[in-house]
């Protein structure tokens, strides 16, 4: 038996039909169909779902809206659905007034195709919408109305697929565009490159449209394989073609003249109206943002073509690139290991919390979310981890033990977001010991509004890097609040090369420069590892971390961080968080990074 036809394969059709369901019914897409095609098995899916659902439809949609408007004035197309399971697509364009002259054609396992056909026949509005003409299935073709044909084949016999597509009466000679979603990487790869190359050699004015995953070697990407495998649906490209240009390459070298390709975060940033982002931004309450980008980083919408006049370009390279994109500059590497035993750190698999260095050697982490008894709650407990004899030993405190203390008289808060604000700009000076606002003149262009940024003291200021702004878009800016006699004021720290925008990072500042750790950018293949800024240059020099000594993928977005200045050495605690729908990781253990040559040699 292929691969290609275990149950668990069949079984993902169906749960991206019940995603994409409930994703409508929350106004994030228009589609009437799904509620029809799913039946009971409807549920409602976390936000981070719905919106990882909304731009997989929105770049399936852009590209086959593009393919009917690009061949409207010919008098014949055909669009070909691989593995469609219970999809909406052909109701949705057909509703829609979009079909004069296409037929679409679906195909996926026998028994699939067996259930949805059964489904259509048995619901008056779909069936009176495909025109059921009421004949009995035959061979490979499950269903059969005059612009939709439904068939039964495993995608990996390709002899199979290439007879029933000539049964469905395919024509090899018209504009035919190929849908994949999801569906080649579970073919072996063999399989799915024989597919591809047989599409471009058998069809004179082919088009392709692929949704797949990428970068399976970075933390969530390896988490993201892991899900797959746990659910006996390994995705077997990723090896071969483990990123965006590997996938653009196999498609030329198949035959294929025009190949272009984005990310979803590219997609999300080019190809969908401000109008609309900001409309689907705020259809729920939403703070998951690092996981929503991490999502749209691992997965690309690719579009091929050959014999097209003109090409079809629907994913344009005109299109502005967003901020921050472009290569990584990398100075270096800089090696992680774990530093404390497994036994020893109950209580630090968590996210979203603080740690501060008590004294020389003692770190207390405190608050965030993780799980407990096996359920996701916030944390209640304190950690303390204590260096003795060069080794980190942790224990967990109850809230009743600690004994708390005010630092400084003021704290200084700046941006942040809402209930009501999905951004903050403003700034106050807390005097920490009767909880006040006191008023303290700040002079300077107001910086642009942020959240989830870094802050840090330095020269009797502060020093704020980074965050993301008021479209969802990472910044880049590194801003020092200046103290002088009469208050405060805004300045901005120019940094060459540009800083890469960033976000859900940490920061410390030793001996005159700015270390920035982890976070989330967008655009790269790779994951933030430390940004070293010379206060006074500005000039910034990015290093990767090396995690081949870990035995688990080492998540840098919502952690702490700690940085001992006399050995240089920065602790990374905790981090993580819910990884799209393939389950919550956290950070088992505790990282020691030395950064001794590295800061010895800037």
């Amino acid at each position: 038996m292929a691969v290609s036809s275990s149950p668990q394969v069949q079984g993902t059709g169906g749960s991206s039909a019940v995603s994409k369901c409930s994703a409508a019914e929350w106004g994030y897409t228009r589609d009437r169909f799904l509620r029809l095609l799913v039946g009971r098995r409807r549920r409602r899916r976390a936000p981070l779902v719905h919106r990882g659902y909304y731009i997989r439809t929105r770049a399936v949609d852009h590209c086959v809206q593009d393919f009917l408007h690009k061949t409207q004035s010919h008098p014949r197309t055909q669009i070909v659905s691989l593995g469609a399971g219970f999809d909406s697509l052909y109701f949705r364009l057909k509703d829609m007034g979009l079909l004069h002259h296409t037929v679409v054609c679906e195909v996926d396992f026998p028994v699939v195709a067996s259930q949805k056909a059964a489904l259509i026949k048995g619901t008056e509005e779909l069936s009176a919408l495909v025109g059921d003409t009421g004949g009995e299935a035959l061979g490979a073709i499950a269903f059969s109305g005059k612009d939709y044909k439904l068939l039964g084949v495993d995608l990996s016999e390709l002899s199979e697929l290439e007879k029933a597509l000539e049964e469905a009466g395919m024509d090899n000679e018209i504009p035919t565009l190929f849908l994949a979603e999801v569906v080649l990487t579970y073919l072996e790869n063999s399989r799915s490159d024989a597919l591809v190359q047989w599409a471009a050699e058998h069809f004179s004015q082919g088009c392709f449209l692929l949704y797949e995953q990428v970068h399976p070697a970075d933390p969530f990407g390896r988490v993201m394989q892991q899900h797959f495998s746990q659910l006996s649906s390994p995705l077997h490209s990723l090896v071969q073609y483990p990123d965006c240009q590997a996938q653009q390459r196999r498609f030329l070298e198949k035959g294929w003249t025009e190949c272009s390709v984005m990310d979803m975060n590219e997609f999300f940033s080019c190809c969908i109206p401000e109008d609309e982002q900001q409309r689907v931004q705020v259809l729920e309450p939403f703070d998951e943002y690092e996981e929503w980008h991490l999502k749209c980083s691992h997965y690309f919408v690719l579009t091929a073509s050959k014999g097209m006049e003109p090409p079809w370009t629907p994913l344009s390279s005109s299109m502005t690139a967003p901020d921050g994109a472009g290569p990584v500059r990398r100075t270096g590497s800089i090696t992680a290991a774990a530093c404390a035993a497994p036994s020893g750190t109950l209580g630090l698999r968590r996210y979203g919390h603080r740690s501060v260095l008590l004294k020389p050697n003692m770190i207390l982490t405190t608050g965030g979310f993780g799980e407990q008894d096996g359920q996701h709650c916030r944390l209640r407990s304190f950690h303390v981890l204590v260096k003795q004899a060069g080794h980190w030993k942790g224990s967990c405190l109850k809230k009743e033990n600690m004994d708390g203390r005010w630092g400084e008289n003021y704290l200084f808060l700046y941006g942040g977001r809402s209930a009501e604000e999905p951004v903050l700009g403003d700034w106050c000076f807390l005097h920490t010991p009767d909880l006040s606002c006191t008023v303290i003149p700040v002079e300077g262009a107001v910086p642009e509004h942020r959240h989830s940024h870094s802050a840090c003291r330095w020269e009797g200021g502060v020093l704020i890097a980074g965050g993301l702004g008021a479209a969802e878009q990472p910044l880049g800016s590194v801003l020092f609040l200046r103290k002088h006699e009469d208050g405060f004021q805004w300045q901005t720290v120019e940094t060459r090369p540009p800083l890469i925008p960033r976000y859900s990072h940490t920061a410390h500042v030793h001996d005159g420069k700015l270390l920035l750790v982890g976070g989330v950018w967008l655009y790269s293949s790779c994951v933030p590892g430390i940004t070293i800024i010379d206060l006074e240059t500005g000039l910034c020099s990015d290093y990767t971390i090396n995690m081949e000594h870990l035995e688990w993928p080492l998540m840098l977005h919502n952690h702490s961080s700690v940085f001992l200045h006399d050995e240089k050495e920065l602790l990374l605690i905790g981090g993580g968080g819910n990884c799209f729908s393939f389950g919550t990781h956290l950070n088992p253990e505790p990282v020691s990074l030395s950064l001794s040559s590295i800061l010895t040699s800037h």
